[in-house]
């Protein structure tokens, strides 16, 4: 056991160590804090995005969700990828080139300045839906590290929120959105070879591939199946909606202040085909091994009514490797739950000091509430409910569906005035709570609904005198 806490412990110290020395290309401003100058290449950018968006949602509730449901889990991120994939081509160049022109170092900043307009009242209301649900997206970050280490060591669940929430905190402080950056594609190599290791590992320990098929395939008649099963809808149509929904799911990226940030920041405009290229070919390759592992994890970790799903990547890592090599995965699993968790307290940081208060340049200013939004991000991992799993889910289908229709109108180069654009936002989150209280989240993903809402929204108002006080 020591070897695997010295393990996982020099990982961690890299990481910090990484962070903490961007404070020496540090220009002590906002507009370094908060976006790194516009100065970040973009295979930096790129592994950057992919760490943040895959996150401890991966590595504990995408992989626990495979185990439970089999193969058929694979469309969650194929509609997400895909829907990710058709946004990008409308808006990451458009945002970048607008965040550039402008000087805009917050997403609430985008979505109220983006036609020359100043929303101030818009981009409060942004600001408060980043701080409230970017913060319980960064608690389920902090919940996803300590159900590792409580699986591992044994050690209470709020060890490992609170150590999560310390490094965060520790290489935000110092060198702000650079450091996330950094670190951000350290962890991603630490990532990617934890998951190749553990899937070959697992593998060999199931007598290869063919053999790994066929005691799959003996777990049930459709655990290979990627037909998905147990819908409201039991027919073609309740599969189209599964599918569709995900993909409205991949879509909602671009509504993620903390992802999209990623594109905001990289050095030039032109540079952004060359930063998706990256972005999509680890996205998908680190997908493809995430299912692996989650599938494998069914065949070794026996099931039982009292196994927390959740917990299958320690547990395995637990079973199959030497104690070196757990530090490395245990570091691994930390390295995504931060990559996230970091991105996403930074950007409440920007949305509470450039969008809900009045603007304040002292970036000392910033810093604190950088340290206040992880002390409630904390809070909310120690003391809230629900599994990491459904903590993502909420918090991203609020997020995608208030802020994703309304930044794809804009980049269509549609005028929207302040109270459209309010009733927007409103409507697509309304939507969502609206479709969960009616239980129909497992006939369509609440985020699809939610942004159609958004969208349709537009298209009626902007036929009104609402729409014509731009």
């Amino acid at each position: 056991m020591g070897t695997v806490i010295a393990s996982f412990i020099f990982f961690l110290i890299i990481f910090v160590i990484i962070g903490v020395s961007s404070s020496m290309k540090s220009k002590k401003n906002n507009s370094d804090y908060l976006m790194a100058g516009n100065s970040i290449s973009p295979w930096l950018a790129a592994l950057s995005a992919v760490a943040t968006n895959n996150s401890g949602y991966m590595f504990i509730g995408l992989i626990g969700f495979t185990y439970t449901s089999g193969l058929q889990s694979i469309w969650l991120m194929i509609g997400w990828i895909l829907g990710d994939l058709a946004m990008a081509k409308y808006v990451h160049k458009k945002l970048r080139g607008k965040s550039g022109k402008l000087n805009i170092l917050s997403f609430g900043g985008i979505l109220a300045r983006w036609n020359g307009t100043e929303y101030n009242n818009l981009r409060k209301i942004v600001g408060v839906i980043t701080v409230l649900f970017l913060g319980i997206y960064a608690a389920a970050q902090f919940k996803a590290g300590s159900k590792a280490l409580y699986v591992l060591f044994g050690w209470d669940y709020s060890v490992g929120a609170i150590i999560g929430a310390i490094i965060v905190f520790a290489y935000c402080l110092s060198g702000g959105i650079r450091a996330s950056i950094w670190t951000d594609a350290a962890q991603s190599f630490v990532m990617i070879f934890a998951m190749i290791m553990l899937f070959v590992v697992g593998v060999n320990s199931v007598g290869g591939l063919s053999e790994a098929y066929t005691k799959l395939d003996a777990v049930s008649p459709t655990f290979l199946s990627v037909m998905p099963t147990g819908l409201a809808l039991d027919n073609g149509f309740g599969v189209f909606l599964f599918i569709l929904g995900w993909f409205f799911a991949g879509f909602g990226v671009i509504g993620q202040p903390h992802i999209m940030v990623r594109f905001m920041s990289i050095d030039d405009t032109e540079n952004m085909k060359k930063t998706q290229t990256y972005y999509y070919s680890f996205y998908i390759i680190f997908t493809i091994l995430t299912y692996g592992v989650g599938l494998l994890s069914r065949i070794i970790l026996p099931e039982s009514a009292s196994f927390d799903a959740e917990l299958a990547l320690p547990s395995l890592s637990q079973m199959l490797l030497p104690d070196i090599l757990i530090g490395v995965v245990l570091s691994g699993l930390f390295a995504a739950t931060m990559s996230t968790a970091d991105s996403q307290v930074l950007s409440c940081s920007a949305a509470i000091t450039r969008d809900i208060l009045p603007k304040n340049e002292n970036v000392y200013f910033t810093k604190i509430a950088t340290a206040v939004v992880t002390l409630i991000a904390l809070a909310v991992a120690l003391f809230g409910g629900k599994n990491v799993f459904e903590l993502v889910v909420l918090s991203w289908s609020v997020l995608a569906a208030s802020f994703g229709p309304l930044l794809f109108v804009y980049t269509l180069n549609k005028k929207v005035s302040e109270t459209t654009g309010i009733i927007m936002i409103l409507g697509g989150l309304a939507t969502v709570f609206i479709w969960r209280a009616m239980g129909l989240s497992g006939t369509f993903y609440d985020v699809g609904p939610g942004i159609i809402a958004g969208l349709l929204l537009f298209v009626i108002l902007s036929k009104t005198s609402l729409n014509k006080n731009i």
